[in-house]
């Protein structure tokens, strides 16, 4: 499980570390990993040219010592100082005791164009709002160029802390962060400008309790339920589906599909697509006596094509078992009702929902997707996965905040929610927890629409068909 931490942890845990090490050692440790990165993404650097964008934090004397590896090693280093009279003083010298050069930022454009890398050391985790102007034209120039483009611990220009980007921002091909991952690393937007992430250990001794987790397959498969030899479709949990409408059978064919794929023992179905589903999937339980008569089940999923059947939300959010609420179900549930269940809830808002849910636009959630997943969590007293291209999930008791990005951008497809929903109660009927369930059923919910895209267009129904391969994927570890 990967783990993220503010910056607040980070500094402690930093300021702990140097009371123990000799003068300039954790600085060595981050250089010495930060320049073996570069080399290896140079592949050659006897000959090549690096460009050090140096601002005047700790960042910036990271690059400069990095860049010092690198001129003894044969690369031709110039560190282009955006603040000369504040540059790190020790890197500085080490820089030109190695036979690397110095140059002002009015002369780093050319530098910049003709570079096979650029360092981006501006600014540090610490740093917030978008990039001060000199530094955003440098910031242009590494975008036009061909050169690689390195970011020390975070990209300049990204909010450690939340991932927003208030301005202009570096983009990097590779991001080589120290110690631990910072939230911003891993929640889009700041994501989007991180490219490939390199993680170096530098001995920091951190506490348990991050910001956010990120599972791996590992996680995942330990969380996966797998009958056993005594197992019946009871024991392996039956979700309950109250979806679709005459506008919009197909939410409720989807959820249903997600949920047998899920690994449900039994699907039990109620609405008015039962034909449809029946059509689809003659293996479900279909009931037209509503969701108090339809039979027990260890959990309900509510809300995909809905409507307007706010009489069905409310049947389901007073049953004592979790409950999944989706899509129609969001804006039909009131918040008392949530609030009020003493059952576990899950809800499944994308950004849209969310904005409305909050009372703010959309782009405000967008634009801060961290803040967005846990005002909602408080806001409700549920758990809260909100869809995106990282999708977060939130507890309602507050904690780490999990983070899934194993999606694909072709799951931008109408009905791909309606399969995750499905998918999700599946896992909550099993008996794992809201926050296991969502963050389990995102990360093999982004599986399956990887290996149903590989970069072609694809529809729900393929996510939905590709989950198993998924889920045999993460248990062949």
């Amino acid at each position: 499980m990967r783990s993220a931490y503010s910056v607040e942890t980070v500094r402690a845990a930093e300021r702990a570390l140097m009371a123990r090490l000799p003068e300039g050692a954790l600085m060595q440790r981050a250089a010495a990993g930060l320049a073996a990165a570069c080399a290896e993404l140079l592949g050659r650097v006897y000959g090549s040219r690096v460009v050090l964008l140096v601002g005047s934090g700790d960042n910036g004397g990271d690059a400069l010592y990095a860049g010092a590896r690198l001129v003894r090693r044969g690369a031709g280093v110039t560190a282009v100082l955006l603040t000369p009279e504040r540059a790190h003083t020790g890197g500085l010298a080490a820089l030109r005791r190695a036979g690397g050069a110095v140059a002002a930022a009015g002369s780093a454009e050319g530098l910049i164009e003709r570079a096979d890398l650029v360092v981006d050391g501006i600014v540090g985790i610490g740093g917030k709002g978008g990039l001060r102007p000199e530094a955003e034209a440098l910031a242009g120039v590494a975008a036009r160029s061909r050169a690689a483009v390195v970011a020390v611990d975070l990209p300049s220009g990204i909010e450690a802390d939340t991932g927003e980007v208030r301005g202009a921002a570096i983009r990097a091909d590779l991001t080589v962060t120290f110690g631990t991952y910072k939230p911003g690393l891993l929640i889009d937007p700041g994501r989007e400008y991180a490219g490939v992430v390199r993680l170096v250990d530098i001995g920091l001794e951190l506490p348990g309790g991050p910001e956010l987790r990120a599972l791996q397959h590992a996680d995942v498969a330990r969380l996966l339920p797998v009958p056993a030899a005594e197992s019946d479709k009871y024991r392996r949990g039956v979700v309950g589906i109250a979806a679709g409408s005459a506008r919009y059978p197909g939410a409720a064919v989807l959820a249903v599909s997600g949920a047998l794929r899920g690994g449900a023992g039994a699907v039990r179905y109620v609405g008015p697509a039962g034909d449809a589903v029946i059509a689809r999937f003659p293996e479900t339980l279909v009931s037209d006596q509503g969701p108090a008569k339809a039979g027990r089940v260890q959990a309900w999923v509510v809300g995909p094509g809905a409507g307007e059947d706010a009489a069905t939300v409310t049947e389901v959010l007073a049953a004592d078992v979790p409950v999944l609420i989706d899509a129609d179900g969001l804006r039909l549930a009131e918040r008392d009702a949530v609030r009020g269940r003493t059952a576990p809830t899950l809800m499944t808002p994308h950004a849209g929902e969310a904005a409305a849910l909050l009372g703010v636009r959309r782009e405000e959630v967008e634009g801060a997707r961290l803040a967005a997943v846990r005002e909602l969590a408080a806001a409700y007293r549920a758990t809260v996965l909100l869809k995106g291209s990282t999708t977060l999930v939130a507890d309602a008791g507050g904690g780490a905040v999990r983070v899934n990005a194993t999606g694909t951008s072709w799951l931008a497809t109408a009905g791909s929610g309606d399969v995750l929903s499905g998918l999700a109660g599946s896992l909550l009927a099993s008996g794992l927890s809201a926050l296991d369930a969502g963050s389990t059923a995102a990360y093999l919910h982004g599986l399956a629409g990887r290996f149903a895209a590989d970069g072609a267009p694809v529809g729900a129904h393929d996510v939905s068909d590709r989950i198993p391969e998924a889920w045999r994927d993460v248990h062949a570890l």
